[in-house]
Formats: structure tokens, sequence, C-alpha cells
């Protein structure tokens, strides 16, 4: 696979002699039914210089080139503000999230949301696109988060996130001292039966698993610096981990943490570690602890 700006050009192997283009597309570059249709509707992909149809089957050594420009009208409404990029080329963009503001609207017309500034940025940039967020982070977190600029980007995004090919690493300040320096958490989350918002551990409820590994205790403050990774994304995980083991974040009112410090929860997405889902570059992109966090942290380390 070569990437060239919003051209793919790919060689079929051997291996795919005689198969159909739709299922060579399929399990090289993880695209769906929908997409390939797409891209043949609107003649985008191109076999040994022709334009491709439905029934194309390929043999070894052709060369096949997808087009995966589009322009697209947004269906998040652009809203001006401060947007801290921290990565973006053709395929993906990743963006600090500042705590208070939620991740995408919940319903059309919603301002307010960190899409809301990432569909101003395509706009501002020229670009016609969808705003497609990978995951999403807790309206009081802050952090690193993912967007695809199209539609072949979220689908292979789609599938790193599921088999776990990107790693998110947190910071988190959570109240007491843990007993343990490193460990997992390997707790199923349910919804929460007496409440609408909150998650609960249940042994009914989704598979989750936490790795944690204490940065810094402070014994005068009664609280725990903590490093996080994610196996799982389910809804609160961390905060109901943590709170679990009897220490919820500090601000976390939700799940019994105090405001006497942080007037939010502490819990910051710190870094993503990925392969980049079309050049096979390495990308590690971090996010800068914003000011409350790195107040409290120089508190607790010092």
């Amino acid at each position: 696979m070569i990437i060239k700006g919003h051209t793919l050009s790919l060689k079929v192997g051997e291996q795919h002699h005689g198969t159909s283009l739709s299922h060579f597309l399929k399990t090289e570059v993880s695209a769906s039914k929908p997409i390939i249709h797409f891209w043949m509707e609107c003649q985008k992909i191109r076999l040994n210089q022709k334009p491709a149809h439905h029934a194309a089957k390929v043999s070894t050594g052709d060369q096949i080139i997808i087009d995966l420009f589009e322009t697209e009208e947004s269906d998040v409404t652009p809203e001006y503000g401060d947007l801290e990029v921290l990565f973006e080329d053709e395929h993906l963009l990743i963006v600090q999230k500042p705590a208070g503001r939620p991740t995408h609207p919940n319903e059309k017309g919603q301002m307010g949301t960190l899409a809301n500034l990432v569909a101003f940025h395509f706009q501002a940039n020229g670009e016609e696109k969808r705003v497609r967020h990978i995951h999403r982070l807790d309206q009081d977190t802050s952090g690193t988060v993912i967007f695809a600029k199209h539609r072949l980007a979220h689908a292979v995004l789609d599938q790193m996130l599921s088999n776990k090919t990107i790693k998110r690493t947190y910071i988190a300040i959570a109240e007491g001292l843990f007993k343990k320096k490193k460990g997992t958490i390997n707790e199923a989350i349910g919804r929460d039966k007496h409440h609408a918002v909150r998650r609960r551990i249940s042994p009914t409820g989704q598979s989750a698993v936490t790795h944690f590994q204490v940065i810094e205790i402070n014994k005068h403050l009664q609280m725990t610096a903590v490093k996080l990774r994610l196996e799982t994304g389910r809804t609160h995980q961390i905060r109901v981990h943590l709170s679990s083991l009897g220490h919820p974040l500090a601000g976390d009112t939700l799940y019994g943490g105090m405001r006497d410090r942080m007037n939010r929860c502490a819990l910051h997405a710190k870094k993503i570690d990925m392969k980049h889902p079309f050049t096979g570059e390495h990308l590690t992109i971090e996010a800068p602890l914003p000011p409350d966090m790195a107040e409290l942290m120089d508190k607790i380390i010092h």
C-alpha cells in the first residue's frame, strides 16, 4: 500500500488472484460494503487505469488506485473557538479536548462541543468534511481525542480501537494512598439501576480492564497521582474502577470524590500511541496537563 496525499495505491499479490475486487479491498484496507459501494458509484476506484465496476475480479500484479478525497456537508454546526491541534494530516486529526466541553453534540444544532470546534477548523481550512470522532471523553475529562477525516479512515481507526492497537494513557489524581504501586483492575461495569447517569461494578456488565501505575503518593495531602492504561473503553471506566478500590478521583462527586482541591474530575487523557493507519508510521501524541491538574500535580510531587 502506498499513500500519497488523498490517493491510495495498491498492488494485487498472488494470494488474491481471481478474487473479487470487493473482497480484496475488504481484506487489504478494511473497507466495508457501504464504503466500497460509495467508491464505485462515485468512480473513485481505478483498476489498471480504468474505472472499476462492481463485478470486477483482480489478478496478480493488478494496480488499484483509490481517490479518498470527498466533499461532504458537515453534520455539526461550526463554532469559532480555540482548538489545540496535536497532529493532523489528510487522514486524521488529533486534538486536545478542554475540560468542561462535551466531545460531540447529543442533538442536532447543539453548540459548545469539541466537535463544533473541529467543524469550524475544517471550514477555516477549506475542507468540506463530516466530523467523525473515533472515541469520546467525559465532559469533565481533558486530553487527546482522535477524529477521522474521511470514511475509510473512520472504518480503519474504529477497527484499530476494537483490536486494541490504539494505546491510550491517562493521568489521574485520586483520593487516598494506594497500597500497590501497580496493578490491573478487571471488573465488569454496568448501569446503576438507581441512578440515570452513574455506572457500577456489575458481574453482568460489560468487561472492563484498567492497568494502573502509581506516579507519586503524598501522605500530607492524602492523594495519589497515577498513570492508567485502558484495554477497554467503557463509560466512566476509570472513575468506576478507582472508586471501587476506595480511591475516587479528586473532584468526582458522582463517585465519592471531594471538590476541595479540584472543581472537576482530576482525569486527563495524556497520550495516544498508535501506528498510522495508512503510512505505518508510529505516532506518539501527547497532550500537556491543563493548568488545574498541573498545579495539583506539582503539589503532590513536591
